[in-house]
């Protein structure tokens, strides 16, 4: 049995903070991951070079390295324009969680634009081209013909990335966040036992990311109900 020096409620209190990561990364990504693929299909040139800029950006840089920008930057950021509208010096602290949701949220919707591109891609051109001979909007076309189907193309890809999006909130420890990997360390160096901590960090993430599997296969199935009784 594992020894964990009376820190398991801690290692619990960790893989918390790790659920409540996920679950407010997951609602910006697939927002930011929506407008990132609608830029990148826009009809004006403007929108698809921005769309294209920002997932080439995110894209080319390491997630640890986006996170400590955000940190540091939003920080010195808002210390800036608060100094501004106060006219005197103010220490302003963003909490590392949030900064940790921005960074993680603007990685990972890099990713879900080029997911939804595609998913969107596979939707029939008939279907579109005859919502708009019928005299809808492209607004009317997205909610009642592409939003629909979207998702059951998207699913495969959001899957891999909230397996991907779990593991990377290890990441955010290097800010302070206690999830699990902060706590691990935190109890490996008081403790002096680091393989115990970091082999039970490995199994919470491990159970996490089955789970999760578990949950985007079964949301896949009933997506495809329909097809599959087609």
């Amino acid at each position: 049995m594992l020894d964990l020096y009376g820190r398991g409620w801690q290692m619990l209190e960790g893989g918390l903070v790790t659920v409540q990561l996920c679950l407010t990364v997951l609602p910006f990504m697939i927002i930011i991951g929506l407008l990132g693929a609608s830029a990148k299909l826009s009809r004006y040139r403007s929108l698809r070079i921005i769309g294209e800029s920002y997932t080439v950006l995110i894209r080319g840089i390491p997630e640890l390295l986006v996170i400590l920008l955000i940190y540091f930057g939003g920080t010195i950021a808002v210390q800036n324009i608060a100094e501004l509208v106060s006219g005197e010096e103010t220490r302003v602290d963003i909490p590392a969680f949030w900064s940790g949701v921005a960074a993680l949220a603007l990685v990972q919707g890099a990713f879900a634009s080029e997911v939804f591109r595609a998913a969107m891609q596979s939707i029939p051109v008939g279907q579109i081209e005859a919502a708009t001979a019928c005299g809808m909007t492209p607004r009317q076309i997205f909610m009642r013909i592409k939003l629909p189907q979207l998702w059951r193309f998207a699913l495969p890809g959001l899957n891999n990335l909230f397996q991907v999006l779990i593991k990377d909130t290890a990441l955010i420890s290097v800010v302070g966040v206690e999830e699990i990997m902060r706590k691990a360390a935190i109890g490996a160096g008081t403790d002096k036992a680091p393989f115990t901590f970091y082999l039970v960090a490995m199994l919470m993430f491990l159970s996490f990311t089955t789970v999760s599997l578990i949950a985007f296969n079964y949301l896949e199935k009933r997506a495809a109900r329909g097809i599959a009784r087609a």
